[in-house]
């Protein structure tokens, strides 16, 4: 380690009154429970099957190392050498860089709020998994007892359950509904957990971690055993691996890689360096970064298998069931003996029949059964969650005991990321001094979980879903790239890499090699300003829309696509602009009082060239 003493900071001057903890494991667990979250289960194996398999890998792994792991080293590092939240940390780099912090705060409360709703609904399906059948195995009956009800034989019982039995989803966001209060009890709960958890900040929080973030790795790992013992899992690893390098071409693909390292890594949230701040300043924070960056990815990639191992004995099963009602047709119109035809055989019998009587057997209209088509049905955040993996589920042994471990795993994966979240907002109202230092933080905790709670009820209205995906597409994804841009700049630039890389050489005992000095100097900046410029471009394009669940639509079970109203596409600008907005208006409310200070220093300046000159003169008589 280095023996020199460390820079004087202003962060240095309440190191004894500042909370710790109690071991390097809970520091790192609880990094790695707000980096590994929900994205790791339901986009990340989305993306890498969509975007070209295993070729999506390159693009990926360039964005880990010259813009995940940086910009994370950046906001470890900065955290635990200036011990203060984000708003703390900004403002004691420059008062002019204040509302960095105060944009990641406003971006922490609000993904808090839609992300814990999605926890509500995790919670709903975890409830409804302790009985058999499972309730989204089958079509209820209709009012008359007389059949199934119209809407699930007209899409399936578990799209069924999801949109009308838990959402109760109206047909279009212009119209609210009422609140549904299955779902609104269930937001309270996870409310009430989260609140018992974070109760006393980390001294709470520390002890249970230890379950939250480890819990889920387990269940992936029983998964993934299980799953790799089904029929149809190696055909549906070979579908999500299989590279596709003409992908590579599409900007789309880098953009996407670009942004789930972003994401997935919770950068810009504020989170990090909170928790960061409760180190000990001699914490060797670069080997940090570098750890939970790379345990965070190598889990997207763990859980990428344990996914589509599932996914791919449900689409061998769907597969074989599409062959069986094909075989039945031709039995039945060819009169072949029952059970005459097998799985195996069916193509050679389809040929025969193609060449022998083909005007007979086009009049079947037989389905088009490839299982490539059933790989192709994958889906990506509440659509794998909800419906695809929970149809997987219904086909496996023992069903409810798969779905109890399911959504426990969720849930726990989602709590995790929460605590960090919730530091992200509740450490900078500490450090801001928000209420008396006699106030328990206990009380400061439960009011920010409570005005949360108030707020997160307008995603428990029907139109609740509507509301979120409006939250999840614009509240964050803009405004993080603009403060991640912010910090990498504040902190080379304006704090300065000499004296930056002077902290890290106290804290670590190292100083930072040529590949951290070009990426946070060069690279990193570069490729977030691109990431801008590319994400604004596609918002340009892109109309603002949303898909509506309508049963009176012609295509139904697929959802309509419509465009949002005029008020609706005011409130994404604003979701999307105004936290990005605090950066400039912090900043101008600066100048007046930087003006003040000015004028002041020169008006002192003129006393003391006046008193100089009256002894000056005093002295010559």
């Amino acid at each position: 380690m280095a023996s020199a003493p460390g820079p004087d900071l202003p962060g240095d001057s309440s190191e004894d009154e500042r909370p710790k903890w109690d071991n390097k494991l809970q520091y790192l667990l609880s990094c790695v429970g707000f980096a590994v979250g929900l994205g790791n289960i339901w986009r990340f194996p989305y993306l890498c099957q969509s975007h070209g398999g295993g070729a999506f890998l390159i693009p990926y792994l360039i964005a880990l190392a010259f813009e995940g792991i940086p910009l994370f080293h950046i906001e470890l590092a900065i955290g635990q050498r200036l011990r203060r939240g984000s708003v703390g940390v900004w403002k004691a780099i420059s008062p002019y860089l204040g509302g960095v912090g105060l944009g990641c705060f406003t971006a922490s409360f609000l993904i808090s709020l839609y992300y814990n709703t999605v926890l509500t609904w995790v919670l709903w399906y975890l409830l409804n998994s302790f009985q058999h059948p499972l309730p989204w195995s089958t079509c209820p009956l209709n009012l008359n007892q007389t059949g199934f009800v119209e809407e699930c034989q007209g899409s399936s019982s578990v799209s069924y359950f999801w949109y009308r039995q838990t959402l109760n989803i109206t047909a279009d966001i212009d119209y609210s509904g009422s609140i549904q209060w299955r779902l609104l009890v269930c937001l309270a709960a996870c409310w009430a957990v989260l609140y018992l958890c974070v109760i006393r900040g980390i001294e709470s929080t520390g002890k249970v971690i230890y379950f939250t973030a480890l819990f889920p790795y387990l269940v992936l790992t029983i998964f993934l055993i299980r799953g790799l013992t089904l029929p149809g899992a190696t055909e549906g690893l070979i579908y999500l691996f299989t590279p596709n390098m003409q992908t590579l071409q599409s900007p789309r693909v880098w953009l996407d890689a670009a942004t789930q390292i972003f994401f997935s890594l919770s950068l810009a949230f504020g989170g990090h360096i909170a928790l960061a701040s409760y180190n000990p300043p001699r914490n060797d924070c670069e080997k940090d970064a570098v750890t939970i960056a790379l345990i965070n990815s190598m889990t997207s990639l763990y859980a990428s298998i344990a996914v589509f191992s599932v996914l791919g004995f449900k689409a061998a099963n769907d597969y074989g069931h599409c062959l069986d009602r094909n075989i039945l047709s031709l039995t039945n119109e060819f009169d072949f003996p029952d059970q005459s035809i097998s799985r195996d055989e069916y193509a050679a019998v389809l040929t025969h029949l193609n060449a022998t009587q083909p005007e007979r057997l086009a009049g079947l209209h037989l389905e088009s059964c490839r299982l490539q088509d059933f790989l192709d049905k994958s889906a990506s955040g509440t659509g794998l969650a909800f419906i695809v993996f929970t149809e997987a589920i219904l086909h496996m042994p023992g069903a409810p005991a798969w779905a109890v471990l399911f959504f426990s795993m969720l849930f726990t994966l989602g709590l995790s990321s929460m605590f960090g979240n919730i530091e992200g907002v509740i450490t900078p109202l500490l450090d801001m001094g928000v209420l008396p230092r006699w106030v328990p933080k206990e009380i400061l905790t439960g009011t920010v979980c409570l005005l949360c709670f108030l707020v997160a009820t307008c995603f428990t209205l029907q139109s609740g879903n509507y509301w979120l995906e409006v939250f999840d597409k614009y509240a964050a994804s803009l405004n993080l790239i603009i403060f991640a841009f912010f910090e990498v700049i504040g902190v080379v630039y304006v704090y300065g890499m000499e004296r930056f890389c002077d902290d890290i050489e106290w804290m670590t005992g190292r100083r930072p090699g040529l590949y951290w000095r070009v990426t946070w100097k060069v690279i990193s900046p570069l490729l977030l300003l691109t990431i801008f410029v590319a994400y604004i471009i596609f918002l340009v394009w892109t109309t603002l829309s949303y898909k509506a669940w309508n049963p009176q639509y012609k295509q139904f079970p697929s959802r309509q696509e419509k465009s949002y109203p005029g008020w609706v596409q005011a409130i994404c600008g604003l979701l999307s602009f105004l936290p990005a907005l605090l950066v400039p208006g912090v900043a101008m409310a600066q100048l007046p009082i930087w003006r003040r200070r000015k004028q002041k220093n020169v008006q002192q300046n003129m006393r003391l060239k006046l008193q100089d000159s009256k002894v000056s003169d005093s002295e010559i008589r």
